[in-house]
């Protein structure tokens, strides 16, 4: 990999280096980045830089919320999320797979986060909120886009539901487990179709559909476009993380994806004890065993800091409960305490493999060849090409294993329930010929064979029977020419709720109604069942629905899931899980289920049929739909009010249109589409899009909220293609200077190499100053590495150090790799030249060593994990014949790295006294391990 400056955007908008190195910045009359650069990693980091510029802010936000500091200025509300974010070992997880990336991915990767580092500090200065939260931005590690994109998705499977499960067939038998299945609170799902061009104007085929997801500001995606000489895609970015993942056109090729619903991470009830000398113990299949345990501290504002122990076993990460018996928890004895089990955890491996493939297809075939590496999430895929090609797919890691296993938490020692090798196979299909259409809207379809709770067919019936009819001024089957792409937006708004279909005919049978309610029941009889944001019924049925949802939480049927004494609102379960746990909102995502089964006698469901709307009728209060249908947005700043930008807004969350209240719970709404999109195969500059907000997410900017109406309207914005309409802005013409292009570990030569039985594949490669400093730095700041002297130094102190040992011919830094992830510094000297040689008798043939582990692992993190590398640290000493004897010479006060030497054969010597501590030798000689 070459070393190259991203140097500066100049007014022509292209930097001072050579052709590979070039890069230009556009923008449409939206401010949307269109970026176009001489090669791929010039335009990974020209996207970076973007990125910083227009989101610096939620950048930062993003960093945080991988490493479980966001508390630190968030405040107390933010502690569930680090205390579950450190638990799980999110930011260790996305180092192991940037570690396992193909060298070209990890130095494209790395490309981004140089753009990324080089533009923060001008994007925190146009951000209000780095001064609101009297926060400076954080530098960005090469990991970091993989620990964004796991932080975003750790959750969408919706995990915690098993809890919700367990717990309801606890209480109301193993046969209702799934009674409440729905696409429920917290999870995320979307709406996606194809037409072939059969069905088109133009004669090729369309993609359109809209992700669902939280509202947040500044948005989920971005709109971008990169160009380069290998290719030209326009899609939806995730800030934070390079490339173009989830719906992006090619010009010969376009996909999109919707949440497959599929179930591939399992929660195991573990058994944990603590040991005499303060380690933990787990249950396995074979015993007890020592699992990996260390402490860390998590900052709060305005706040005492916490605590959090983070464990794992050999299923995974415990993320519930404590270790029993502690007298410094809460935890009873017989509290829950359980892990999660998740592919890249176990595989380390994301799937950011795929990323440069996806930009680089040109065909449907390539996009399918691609996606068989694709992993986190599961999605089902919809692609078409210009040549008429059509491609119908689940992608993603979905792990083989009992069936058991996907609905309920299952025992951790018993082995009937651990994975088996390899993967499931993933359904596939062909578009219907017939209908010329291919619909995916989270519904139990396509990836049935993967899953337990899927969305209910509503979105996915009413999308076929809407793309069935001729488009024409309305979506409501009125005649007209084939389907273009601007007759979408029909689709994208359609209203239709077809759940209101079981509470209505209940509505109908109800007896004894008084007059009032009698004319509710005619009213709402005769209501078009569309959630129209000036509709008064459409208001009225959802306060029919609220009624109805209590008064079925308090009917006996279901008192033992919403009693008083709910174990999900006692400190078994962790806060952050309440969405999933929470009775009242299952009861109504669910309500047309519970209106239908057996669980409540029919009467009972006449009863609180009529009494809800006996209720509703003597309110005698009249509003729209869209005056109480409110999007709330979320924002990551305390105390953040949002500005009300949008009218009134229609749809709920079974339409096509899913803004998403709660029933029985609130009219507003905080998920819906988090974007839309219309991929136009014959001519990609008619296609469309349009999100939230606007282009920047910096307050107060001309992009920050233009494209609030058109979303609210249903009004997508054109996709520009040609350069000569597009042009440069303000922030297109500032200098951006950065660092040289960091040199990726494991694309370095190692000095030694060696296979670690049980453990893995151990390289030694020199220390890249420039490029490991910030590796360095958070390593050796840390208060565990408070022995090796550099606890209050700087960045670039650290930099300028490894840069003076780089000059020196007897003192050598290394990074220890296992299997390509950094897990430790290794540093090597000539004692007789070094000052260590004047406190003792230095013998020809000792050669010294320093050692710091990553702060990620400790020695619990695998088994001898620090033994397995001092391991290969001492095979490559003595690799050399002229090594006769180790030197080492660790603080006095390190007792844990003191026994750890006498545990491998070091021979304690003497205590000496350096300017910076007070040390201790140990050696280890050739003979001692039986070398010749």
């Amino acid at each position: 990999m070459t070393t190259a400056d991203v140097d500066s955007e100049r007014p022509n908008g292209r930097s001072g280096h050579g052709p590979a190195d070039d890069f230009e910045v556009f923008r449409d009359d939206w401010g949307i980045p269109h970026l176009k650069a001489g090669g791929a990693l010039a335009l990974a980091r020209a996207q970076g830089h973007n990125a910083a510029l227009d989101r610096a802010w939620q950048l930062e936000t993003e960093r945080h919320r991988v490493l479980g500091t966001t508390a630190a200025y968030l405040g107390a509300e933010a502690v569930d999320w680090d205390r579950f974010a450190r638990r799980a070992r999110l930011a260790d997880t996305a180092r192991r797979c940037f570690g396992r990336l193909a060298p070209e991915t990890a130095a494209w990767v790395s490309a981004y986060v140089d753009g990324v580092n080089a533009g923060l500090a001008e994007g925190a200065a146009r951000a209000p909120e780095f001064a609101a939260a009297g926060l400076a931005p954080g530098r960005w590690e090469p990991w970091t886009p993989l620990g964004v994109w796991l932080s975003t998705h750790i959750l969408f499977a919706g995990f915690p539901t098993k809890l919700w499960r367990e717990e309801v067939a606890r209480r109301l038998g193993d046969g209702r487990a799934t009674l409440f299945a729905t696409d429920g609170p917290g999870t995320s799902g979307s709406n996606g179709w194809l037409l072939t061009g059969a069905r088109t104007t133009t004669g090729a085929p369309v993609i359109a559909g809209d992700p669902h997801r939280f509202i947040e500001d500044p948005g989920v995606y971005q709109q971008i476009r990169l160009a380069c000489p290998e290719f030209d895609v326009v899609g939806l970015a995730v800030p934070g993380v390079p490339g173009i993942a989830h719906f992006g056109h090619a010009g010969g090729v376009a996909w999109a994806i919707t949440n497959a619903m599929a179930d591939y991470q399992d929660l195991y009830r573990e058994q944990l004890r603590r040991t005499a000398d303060g380690g933990v113990e787990a249950l396995g299949p074979d015993g007890w065993y020592a699992v990996h345990a260390h402490t860390e501290t998590v900052e709060v504002a305005g706040g005492e800091p916490e605590t959090v122990e983070v464990v794992e076993t050999d299923r995974g990460p415990v993320i519930i409960g404590d270790v029993p018996g502690d007298p410094d928890t809460d935890a009873a004895p017989d509290a829950p305490v359980i892990s999660l089990r998740y592919p890249p955890r176990v595989t380390g491996d994301l799937g950011f493999d795929v990323l440069p493939a996806l930009l680089r297809a040109r065909t449907v075939a390539d996009l399918d060849a691609a996606l068989d590496g694709w992993v986190e999430p599961v999605n089902v895929v919809l692609a078409a090409d210009t040549t008429g090609a059509t491609l119908h797919r689940v992608a993603g890691h979905v792990p083989v294993r009992p069936h058991e296993n996907r609905l309920r938490v299952v025992p951790a020692h018993d082995p009937a329930y651990a994975w088996r090798e390899g993967a499931e196979p993933l359904p596939r299909t062909e578009v219907d010929p017939a209908t010329g259409t291919a619909v995916m809207a989270n519904e139990r379809g396509l990836a049935a064979p993967l899953g337990i709770e899927f969305a209910p067919p509503h979105r996915a019936h009413r999308i076929r029977e809407l793309l069935g009819a001729p488009p024409g001024a309305g979506a409501r089957g009125l005649t007209g020419p084939p389907w273009s792409a601007a007759d979408m937006a029909a689709v994208h708004t359609d209203t239709r709720l077809a759940s209101s279909r079981q509470l209505l005919s209940l509505l109908a049978w109800a007896p004894d109604l008084g007059p009032d309610a009698e004319r509710l029941r005619d009213r709402l009889l005769l209501w078009d069942r569309h959630m129209d944001a000036d509709s008064t019924d459409a208001t009225l049925y959802s306060r029919l629905r609220a009624d109805v949802v209590h008064r079925l939480a308090a009917h006996p049927a279901l008192r033992p899931v919403t009693g008083d004494a709910d174990p999900w609102r006692s400190a078994a379960y962790p806060p952050l899980f309440r969405p999933w746990l929470a009775a009242v909102p299952r009861i109504g995502y669910a309500l047309e289920t519970l209106l239908t089964v057996g669980l409540l006698p029919y009467e009972d469901r006449l009863a609180i049929v009529a009494a809800s709307a006996e209720a509703v009728a003597a309110t005698q209060a009249e509003s729209p739909w869209g005056q109480v249908h409110r999007v709330s947005p979320w924002q990551a700043l305390p105390g953040a009010t949002p500005e009300e930008v949008w009218p009134g807004l229609a749809g709920d969350h079974d339409c096509v249109l899913s803004t998403s209240s709660v029933p029985g719970i609130t009219d507003l709404f905080a998920r819906g589409p988090a974007a839309r999109y219309v991929w136009d195969l014959a001519r990609r500059e008619d296609s469309l899009w349009v999100v939230p907000f606007g282009a920047s997410g910096v307050p107060g900017s001309a992009h920050h909220r233009d494209q609030s109406e058109l979303w609210a309207s249903g009004r997508p914005a054109p996709v520009t293609t040609d350069w000569n309409l597009l042009h440069r802005t303000e922030e297109s013409t500032t200098t951006m200077t950065t660092t040289p292009e960091p040199t990726v570990p494991a694309l370095r030569p190692a000095v030694h190499e060696q296979k670690v039985e049980g453990f893995g594949v151990v390289r030694l490669v020199p220390v890249d100053p420039a490029a490991d400093a910030g590796l360095l730095h958070g390593w050796v700041t840390e208060e565990r590495a408070r022995f090796w002297g550099m606890a209050d130094h700087t960045r670039e102190q650290v930099r300028e150090i490894y840069e003076f040992v780089g000059s020196l011919p007897t003192h050598h830094a290394y990074l220890a790799l296992r299997d390509g992830v950094p897990a430790a510094l290794f540093q090597t000297y000539e004692p007789d030249a070094d000052p260590v040689g004047e406190c003792y008798d230095v013998q020809p043939g000792d050669f010294g060593i320093h050692l710091l582990i990553a702060p990620a692992e400790d020695e619990g993190a695998v088994k001898g994990y620090t033994d397995a590398l001092l391991t290969a640290f001492i095979g490559y000493v003595f690799s050399d014949p002229a090594h006769l004897r180790v030197v080492v010479e660790p603080d006095a006060r390190n007792e844990k790295a003191l026994a750890r030497m006498v545990r491998v054969g070091f021979e304690l010597g003497p205590e000496i006294r350096k300017p910076e501590k007070t040390a201790r030798l140990a050696f280890l000689t050739r003979a001692a391990l039986g070398l010749a």
